[in-house]
């Protein structure tokens, strides 16, 4: 059995339904994202497991009990939120014990459990536990707001979009503690965020919501490399999208503007049918093509320098391709409205909704 099981979930605010039919069961210890653009129900869901929200319809269970007649403080879950929320009037130590206190926790207990995520968030009670939040950098009231949510020691650590405040650096190098704390502790977990880097890099599995609906769950890897659906496709990474026409459904043989490229792959249209293809930006490759690589002749357009990666926005036959290369001091890129050859291997073409 799941450790945290979600099913059948709706939620309408008025006349907009926000959450539709949504279903997911999370092993424990289980680090789980929910990715969607803004207004997509990623929010609502996280809240109506924390019991700030009440499902339409549908079950939430935690190791088999129905959390949805308990009030949130009854769920043994912990949340930590976008804006830290920690009180402004206590210190580091007081905020991170407050829940302790509530409880009724005794006092040694707390102060114990207070120090020991501290030491787990990297803040020492001797060093920081006496400062206010006003005398802590954003990365560091962050901290505090997770070590205050994980000392009660709940089954399950909600986090809503707790980066998004955050400076880039101070953000990847967060998450990727949290990512470790998680992992010490063996808490299952569920992260909000519209960062597809973010979701990518440090999730079990990923789910793509989009209009309240699970477009996808599942690896990095297989949300990435095999979108489920033409949304997640292009929600996910950067992706490339031409239209073929299927002459062959079996053997993979499509029509590409006259001409003929075999995926040696069965395809999910019948022969006749139009199907959307795509392709990564490092899929591609300039120069010749090697092996059975596919090559294509067109102009460079855009070039972007990004450091170890150049991206270039070339285009073929009136089709824009985004293409990226590592960079090579030796080898500078073409410059805007150069000729390119582009080539690829007929393995790396995505069949959107395959």
């Amino acid at each position: 059995m799941s450790h945290l099981d979600l099913q059948g979930l709706q939620k309408s605010f008025g006349a907009n339904r926000v959450v539709r039919d949504f279903s997911l069961s999370i092993d424990k210890g289980e680090f789980v994202s929910l990715l969607g653009p803004s207004g997509c129900g990623k929010t609502t869901v996280l809240r109506m497991v924390a019991g700030f929200e009440t499902p339409d319809t549908g079950a939430i269970r935690l190791e088999g009990r129905d959390l949805i007649p308990l009030r949130t403080n009854a769920r043994n879950v912990g949340m930590v939120f976008q804006a830290y929320a920690l009180f402004p009037n206590l210190t580091v130590a007081q905020n991170v014990g407050f829940g302790l206190k509530v409880a009724g926790v005794p006092r040694q207990e707390t102060a114990e459990r207070v120090a020991e995520m501290l030491d787990l968030i990297g803040l020492p009670v001797g060093d920081f536990g006496s400062r206010y939040p006003f005398q802590l950098s954003g990365g560091q009231q962050q901290r505090v707001a997770l070590a205050r949510a994980l000392a009660p020691r709940p089954r399950v650590l909600l986090l809503d979009e707790p980066l998004s405040a955050l400076d880039a650096k101070v953000r990847v190098r967060l998450r990727s503690e949290i990512r470790t704390i998680q992992r010490h502790l063996g808490i299952t977990t569920i992260f909000v965020t519209h960062d597809q880097e973010e979701a990518l890099s440090i999730s079990d599995r990923v789910v793509v919501m989009n209009a309240g609906i699970l477009e996808q769950a599942g690896t990095p890897f297989e949300v990435y490399n095999h979108p489920a659906t033409a949304f997640v496709a292009s929600f996910v990474g950067t992706l490339t999208p031409f239209e073929a026409r299927v002459l062959e459904s079996e053997t993979g043989l499509v029509d590409v503007s006259g001409r003929r490229l075999r995926l040696g792959r069965r395809l999910p249209r019948a022969a006749g049918e139009a199907l959307t293809l795509a392709l990564r930006p490092e899929a591609l490759r300039l120069g010749r093509p090697e092996d059975e690589a596919i090559q294509l002749s067109g102009v460079a357009r855009e070039v972007e320098f990004m450091g170890s990666i150049i991206r270039i926005r070339a285009e073929v036959g009136g089709t824009p391709f985004v293409l990226d290369t590592f960079n090579r001091p030796d080898a500078p890129p073409p410059a805007p409205g150069e000729a390119v050859d582009i080539s690829f291997s007929p393995r790396d073409v995505i069949v959107v909704g395959a």
